[in-house]
C-alpha cells in the first residue's frame, strides 16, 4: 500500500492510496471530511462498462448461458444458472429430479471456491494485519494452505459437473450436455469429507478474529425457499416485509445512475438494501443443516447478525453448508436417463403461463402464436456467492433475445457500502489517516465486491478539510 500525503494549505489534506489489491475489479473510494464531519462518501467504479446486455441482443436464447458465463471468472455458474432459469421460465419449463440436484451441486462448488478465496486470500489479511495473503502465509502457512485446498475442491466440483473450472461449458438451457456418472461423483466424497471438517475449523478460526464494533439496521434481501437453504429457486424476501415472486423484481427495485460511477446503483423503493451471505443467513437460518447451525452457535452467532465485519464467519458457515450439501447430493445421486429436457419447442410453448408470455403487439406475432410460437419474457434469479443475481430476457417469436437486463450483487450493495462507510468513518474521525484508511478498505471488503461484475484493485483517497 502506497500512501501519498500532499498538503496544499494547512486547512486541506488529500491522501491518495493508489490501488488496493484483494478486491475483484477496478474501482475507487472517495471520503471527504470537513470540520470533523463526513461530508461526502462515493464508491467510484471507473472500470469501463462491457455491455453484455447489448451483446446478447439478437442471439438465440440457447446461447445465453455461454455468453453470460464470461461476465465473471470467479462466479460464472451464477450467471449461467440465472440465465437458464430465465429461459426456462419464459417457456414454462421446470427442471427437476437429478438434473436439478446437479445444478445445486455445481453451485455448491462455486460457493466453496469463491468463499474460500475471499475468506483466506482477500479478507483474513485485514484482520491479522497483513497487506496480502502471501505475507500472511509466512506466519500462517497451515491456514493459507487449508484455504487453497478448500478452493481447489470447489474447483474440482465445477470441473466435473460444469466441464471446466472457469466459464463452465457443460451447462445448457434444460439441463446439461452431459450428466456425470455416479461413480465419477463418488470420487469426490473423500475430498468433501475433508473439506467439511476443514470448513468447520474455518468457522471456529474466523470466530476468534478481532471484529470492530458496528451494528446497522439493514434491509436484508435474498431468495427464500421453504424446502431448503435457497440457492437456485425461491421468492425474493426481506426482513422488512418484502415477499415477491422473481417476476415482480422490477416493480420494487430500481437502478439509478450516479455521475461518479460506471455501474448503476440499485435501490429498493428508493433506499439501500443488503444482499449476500449475511442476508441469506439472516433470512434462511432455519434452513441450514444442523451441522451449520451448531457451528454458527459455537462461533457466537445467533439466528441474526447485523455486524458486517462478522460476514467472514457467515461465509465460513456457508462453506460448511455447501460441503455438507454437496455430500448429500452425491450420496443420493442416480445418473438421469437424459442429460437435459427440451425447451423452446412448440409443445413447450403451449405450457407458458400468462405471466411468462409477453404482450402480443402486432399481427406478425399473432400469426406466430397460431403455430405455437409467441414472443415472451423470462425471469431468473439465483444466489451468487456475493448475493442474488437477477436476469430478465425478452424473446421474440423465433427465440431470439430482443432485450436483456442483468443486475449483479455488487451494484445492489453499492448504496449500502457508502452508507456503512459514512457511519463507520463518522465514529472514527480522530483515528490517524493511515489507520482509518486501512479500516475503510476492510469495511469495503466485508461485501466481497466484484466490480468487474459491477474490483482486482480499489483506489482509495481521503480528503480532509480541517
Amino acid at each position: 500500500m502506497t500512501i501519498a500525503d500532499t498538503r496544499t494549505t494547512p486547512a486541506t489534506r488529500t491522501i491518495d492510496v493508489g490501488y488496493l489489491a484483494r478486491v475483484e475489479g477496478e474501482g475507487g473510494l472517495h471520503v471527504r471530511i470537513k470540520a470533523g464531519q463526513v461530508t461526502d462518501v462515493r464508491l467510484e467504479i471507473f472500470e469501463p462498462p462491457r455491455f453484455f446486455e447489448a451483446l446478447l441482443r439478437g442471439r438465440h436464447f440457447t446461447e445465453a448461458p455461454d455468453i453470460t458465463a464470461r461476465i465473471c471468472g470467479i462466479c460464472p455458474v451464477a450467471y449461467q444458472m440465472s440465465s437458464v432459469h430465465a429461459m426456462e421460465n419464459a417457456y414454462g419449463v421446470e427442471v427437476g429430479g437429478q438434473l436439478r440436484a446437479l445444478r445445486r451441486l455445481l453451485y455448491c462448488g462455486e460457493w466453496i471456491e469463491s468463499h474460500a478465496l475471499h475468506i483466506y486470500m482477500l479478507h483474513a489479511p485485514d484482520f491479522l494485519g497483513y497487506p496480502d495473503a502471501i505475507k500472511m502465509a509466512a506466519d500462517y502457512p497451515d491456514i493459507v494452505t487449508r484455504g487453497l485446498k478448500l478452493k481447489k475442491i470447489g474447483n474440482e466440483i465445477m470441473s466435473l459437473v460444469g466441464g471446466r473450472e472457469i466459464h463452465p461449458i457443460n451447462v445448457k438451457v434444460g439441463g446439461f450436455y452431459r450428466a456425470p456418472q455416479y461413480s465419477e461423483l463418488l470420487q469426490l466424497e473423500e475430498k468433501l469429507l475433508w473439506a467439511r471438517q476443514a470448513s468447520l475449523e474455518t468457522v471456529r478460526w474466523t470466530s476468534t478474529l478481532d471484529f470492530p464494533k458496528m451494528e446497522r439496521d439493514y434491509e436484508f434481501v435474498a431468495l427464500r425457499n421453504e424446502n431448503e437453504y435457497a440457492i437456485n429457486e425461491g421468492r425474493l424476501v426481506s426482513n422488512k416485509g418484502l415477499d415477491i415472486p422473481i417476476s415482480q423484481y422490477e416493480q420494487h427495485f430500481h437502478e439509478i445512475h450516479v455521475p461518479y460511477s460506471n455501474a448503476l446503483q440499485s435501490a429498493l423503493h428508493g433506499h439501500s438494501y443488503f444482499v449476500g451471505p449475511m442476508a441469506r443467513y439472516n433470512l434462511n437460518y432455519d434452513k441450514l443443516p444442523p451441522i451449520a447451525r451448531e457451528a454458527a452457535k459455537e462461533a457466537g452467532l445467533g439466528p441474526t447478525c447485523h455486524n458486517p465485519f462478522k460476514s467472514i464467519i457467515i461465509r465460513s458457515v456457508e462453506v460448511l453448508f455447501a460441503c455438507d450439501e454437496a455430500l448429500r447430493i452425491i450420496r443420493e445421486y442416480t445418473t438421469p436417463d437424459l442429460p437435459s429436457i427440451e425447451v423452446g419447442t412448440a409443445g413447450a410453448a403451449q405450457h407458458a403461463t400468462g405471466e411468462q408470455q409477453k404482450v402480443i403487439r402486432d399481427s406478425t406475432e399473432f400469426a406466430a402464436e397460431s403455430i405455437g410460437e409467441i414472443a415472451r419474457t423470462g425471469f431468473g434469479c439465483t444466489e451468487a456467492p456475493r448475493g442474488f443475481l437477477y436476469h430478465r430476457y425478452d424473446l421474440d417469436a423465433q427465440g431470439l433475445i430482443s432485450d436483456a437486463k442483468i443486475v449483479p450483487p455488487t451494484s445492489q450493495n453499492q448504496k449500502a457500502i457508502e452508507e456503512d462507510l459514512r457511519e463507520f468513518v463518522s465514529e472514527r474521525i480522530d483515528l490517524p489517516t493511515e489507520q482509518l484508511t486501512w479500516q475503510c478498505e476492510q469495511a469495503v471488503r466485508n461485501y466481497d465486491p466484484c466490480i468487474s461484475c459491477a474490483t482486482h484493485f480499489l483506489r482509495f483517497d481521503i480528503e480532509r478539510t480541517d
